[in-house]
Parts: C-alpha cells; sequence; structure tokens
C-alpha cells in the first residue's frame, strides 16, 4: 500500500499506553495500533527498502525478563535499516510525535577501538568532525552514549577527545507533531534527511 503518513490516532494510541501500559488496554485497543500504526509503518518501510535496503519493524513488546520496569509494551515503534553492525538509519512514532536519526547504535569492543583508532587518525578524524558539523548546521542534533572521561588508553588533552569519548554516534532530527508527519510528504522528508546523514553511516560502516 502506498505510504499516507501516520494518522492522529496513532499518537493517541501511544498517549494512552503512556497511562496504561497493560494487557487489557492493549487487547482492547490492538486493533487500532494495527490500522494506525503498525499498517503505515510497514507502508513507510516498503517504500524506503529501494533506496534504503532490508527494512527492521520492531515487535511492539518489551523484553521484561532482565528489567525491573515490567510494563509489557514498548511506548514507542521503531524502524531500521541496517548498513553494518548496528549502524544505518531509524524512524520512530511516539507519543512525542515523529523522529528520524542515523549512526552507530553499539560497538563491540574490537569495533571500538577500529572507531577510535580512525578518529584520532588525522584526516579521517577531521572528515568525522566536518561531517557532524555540516549537519548541525542542517538541523541534526549529535548524540549517543559517552563515556565520562577519556577512553582507557587516550589523552584527555586530544583535539578530538569529545568524539573519542563516544561509545555510540547518533544525529537525529525531531519532526513532532508537524502537520508533515500526517501526510505523504513524510515519506520524502525521511528520504531525503537520511541522504544527508548518509556520510556519517559510510564514515561508520569504512572505519569500523
Amino acid at each position: 500500500m502506498p505510504f499516507h503518513g501516520f494518522p492522529v490516532a496513532a499518537l493517541d494510541f501511544y498517549d494512552d499506553l503512556e497511562a496504561d501500559n497493560s494487557k487489557p488496554f492493549w487487547e482492547a485497543n490492538k486493533h487500532i495500533y494495527t490500522s494506525s500504526v503498525a499498517a503505515p509503518m510497514n507502508d513507510l518501510a516498503e517504500a524506503l527498502s529501494g533506496e534504503f535496503g532490508e527494512p527492521k519493524v520492531f515487535r511492539p513488546y518489551r523484553d521484561v525478563r532482565f528489567s525491573k520496569d515490567k510494563t509489557p509494551y514498548k511506548t514507542h515503534q521503531g524502524l531500521f535499516f541496517a548498513h553494518g553492525p548496528a549502524t544505518g538509519y531509524y524512524v520512530q512514532i511516539g507519543a512525542p510525535g515523529v523522529m528520524v536519526a542515523a549512526g552507530f547504535y553499539h560497538a563491540e569492543t574490537d569495533r571500538l577501538a577500529a572507531l577510535r583508532t580512525a578518529i584520532d587518525t588525522e584526516a579521517h578524524g577531521k572528515e568525522l568532525e566536518r561531517l557532524l558539523q555540516k549537519l548541525t548546521r542542517s538541523g541534526w542534533t549529535v548524540g549517543g552514549d559517552t563515556l565520562k572521561t577519556a577512553p582507557r588508553g587516550w589523552p584527555k588533552d586530544h583535539p578530538r577527545i569529545e568524539l573519542l569519548r563516544h561509545k555510540s554516534l547518533t544525529v537525529s532530527r525531531d519532526y513532532g507533531f508537524e502537520d508533515i508527519v500526517h501526510s505523504p510528504e513524510l515519506l520524502d522528508q525521511i528520504r531525503e534527511h537520511w541522504r544527508q546523514a548518509t556520510p556519517l553511516v559510510d564514515w561508520a560502516v569504512a572505519h569500523g
């Protein structure tokens, strides 16, 4: 099916789910999730797959086996296109609206060491700085998990110490409740913004 945007009912569904994250609520409102969240997200995934590859639509159920929080359902719906280990493009809808992101979300020890070596290298490190500066000027926000101090083996006065502290590195932008999230134009907006973020994804794949 063509992508027509996310209906207002999708945002209302997550507002209500945050207030009552229970199996009775889910079972009584699953038809809203299916028609207003899952169906348009699957349509969006199909529409983007031609350019960005194989989509992964995340399950709505939380894994509560090792969590203190036993609420059974995620309060957002995510879609991910992988372009390397835990690296690629992401879109999410929840009560706050729609957001998109790109970058690498996790790196095992060996890969993180390789990425930090690239950041340390003058040419590759400055390339990353330049592309992140360009993205922030275009409205993206840089994020990711970081260490509180310098990683072991790296000097605290390294010229790119802020980048070296990253354990994951992403950029994101929030569409919130803008009218576009309810329209077919959201597809082209996501595609355009992901193309802007492609240099970061390519950098992470090339150096990790």
